[in-house]
């Protein structure tokens, strides 16, 4: 039977219980175990698909087209742990199967159809569905905090799991905060107390505390939260805040003891733990050879999960380069007033990911043309491509209507257009290109020398395509496609030849890379950048001489 770890958040939001979650499953797979990970969000929305980035960060897509919570992109940065729709449940999901399974007639029997049982059994039936008999754990993360109505199912239904299997089966980790109060000098223990105290009047006694903090937490404030909180003192585990990387958070958590509590409390039949490749790679964070100044362009800079994937793809990147990357976080809109030449003056790349809607896409445009004309290595990410194409028909073409259907219906040449497939799709949520689709790369492309392949899988999300009538426009003028689909009809990947590297991509490339293994783009994009920096060193100590 597989054992279950149910990972639940209180005082505050964001503290990090995806991050745990992700480090917790690394940590049980370097001793030889089988983990499976999934989320449970409380939302009303289906997926987060049609959510605003400022609302709920990034969407994460994985290899089969559903997209997902941003938390996802974690457990598979931390773990090899495979995931599938079945990883990420949003309330509306739960509550569409219970209503469509009423609709039919045939599953409640003629019953009232309550949340008690038939939602929760819903949610149990869907932890359920990830415990086979190849998996040696499921970590489950509820979403949102402790005390938030719409969370209450979710809690009731794990509370009622470990009934269900058996509570020797089940394992209850809390994420808190323990607060520093800068006037009084001191930490304060009692928002944790409350909060512990919340999940036990729903029924649920935590096993481990998990606790979050700024400053160290002395003993006898352990002694406190584990008194008051009816938990084991050692199973108290201070997680304050990381100096370097977040990839620190797990080696924090094996100081503390975590992994051996959970072996022990499970009773898991565990090799011995080696984290040697995990060192090895915060050691290289820690201790970079060298550094590169990468500008992000994009729409959504305020929030910075908006591109959380990009933003570690890029120290991935980073890491495989023994470099540290410096992100520059740019608005399109403020490269539109300003021009580009003031914004971006002195970074070693651009980068111009992807997004919905006509706000900030001059500026997006004058960055790439930017980044063309002064040979400054560019990579363009879905929006970011089909801006890069725009750019180039307008000043290179010299079609000065060219544009992107999508900001223009009307467009006199619209070098972008809307895909074939979508010509009759009304509904937004979930009715994209979506998910893992094969790429076939251009011999001796900048790409294929990259991946150092000649057929590869990414994943999507988009609705425009390059309009192929125009292509054999760009291909004669520089700008060829190094990366289609597998029978020409969808160009994936275009590079302008001549310029130091000059690479922009129609799929998402972030959702699929690692720590321990940069995406090749990325890797490629950031060893560029260091080349152009060195380049320019070597430049100015020549002038100065």
């Amino acid at each position: 039977m597989a054992k279950h770890l149910f990972v639940t958040g209180g005082v505050v939001s964001s503290l990090g219980k995806g991050l745990t979650c992700a480090s917790i499953g690394m940590l049980l797979e370097h001793r030889g175990l089988r983990v499976r990970l999934q989320k449970f969000d409380p939302y009303i929305n289906v997926d987060p698909g049609t959510m605003s980035p400022y609302q709920h960060g990034e969407v994460y897509v994985l290899d089969d087209g559903s997209e997902t919570d941003l938390d996802l992109g974690h457990y598979e940065r931390f773990t090899q742990a495979p995931l599938t729709r079945d990883c990420n449940y949003t309330t509306g999901k739960i509550y569409l199967s219970v209503i469509q399974k009423e609709r039919e007639g045939r599953f409640y029997e003629g019953k009232t159809v309550q949340v008690i049982p038939h939602v929760t059994d819903e949610i149990k039936a869907a932890i359920h569905r990830l415990a086979t008999d190849d998996v040696d754990v499921v970590i489950t993360e509820i979403g949102g905090t402790v005390g938030d109505i719409e969370g209450l199912p979710f809690l009731e239904a794990i509370r009622q799991f470990a009934l269900d299997v058996g509570r020797e089966n089940c394992v209850y980790i809390h994420l808190t905060l323990v607060p520093y109060l800068k006037a009084a000098g001191e930490l304060k223990t009692k928002p944790t107390q409350h909060s512990v105290g919340m999940l036990r009047q729903i029924g649920i006694q935590p096993d481990i505390l998990i606790c979050r903090s700024e400053h160290p937490i002395a003993p006898e404030d352990k002694d406190k939260i584990a008194l008051f909180c009816n938990v084991e003192r050692k199973a108290v585990i201070e997680e304050r805040d990381k100096q370097f990387s977040i990839y620190e958070v797990p080696l924090s958590l094996v100081n503390h003891g975590l992994d051996e509590i959970l072996v022990k409390r499970l009773k898991l039949k565990a090799g011995p733990l080696d984290l040697s490749d995990w060192r090895a790679m915060v050691e290289r964070i820690i201790h970079p050879k060298h550094e590169a100044r990468i500008a992000v362009v994009g729409k959504y800079m305020k929030h910075r999960d908006s591109y959380k994937s990009v933003y570690e793809s890029l120290d991935h990147a980073g890491i495989a380069n023994q470099a540290r990357v410096l992100c520059v976080r740019v608005e399109a809109e403020e490269v539109d007033a300003r021009g580009a030449e003031a914004i971006l003056s002195g970074v070693d790349g651009i980068l111009v990911p992807g997004g919905f809607g006509m706000r900030g896409i001059e500026g997006k445009i004058e960055a790439i043309r930017y980044a063309r004309l002064r040979g400054i290595p560019f990579f363009g990410i879905c929006l970011g491509m089909q801006c890069a194409v725009v750019e180039f028909a307008r000043d290179v073409l010299h079609l000065a209507d060219a544009n992107s259907t999508e900001f223009d219906p009307s467009a006199a040449h619209p070098v972008i257009c809307l895909m074939e497939e979508q010509q009759l799709v009304r509904e937004r949520g979930g009715t994209m290109r979506l998910g893992s689709w094969p790429c076939a790369l251009a011999p001796e492309s900048l790409s294929a020398r990259a991946y150092g392949a000649q057929l590869v899988h990414e994943r999507h999300r988009h609705r425009y395509e390059l309009n192929n009538g125009y292509r054999p426009a760009f291909e004669q003028h520089g700008l060829i496609a190094a990366g289609s689909s597998p029978d020409g009809s969808i160009v994936e990947i275009m590079e302008l030849r001549g310029h130091p590297w000059f690479v922009a991509v129609q799929f998402h490339p972030e959702f699929k890379s690692k720590p321990t293994q940069a995406h090749p783009l990325f890797r490629d994009f950031v060893a560029a950048a260091l080349e152009r920096r060195e380049a320019v060193r070597l430049g100015s100590e020549r002038d100065k001489r």
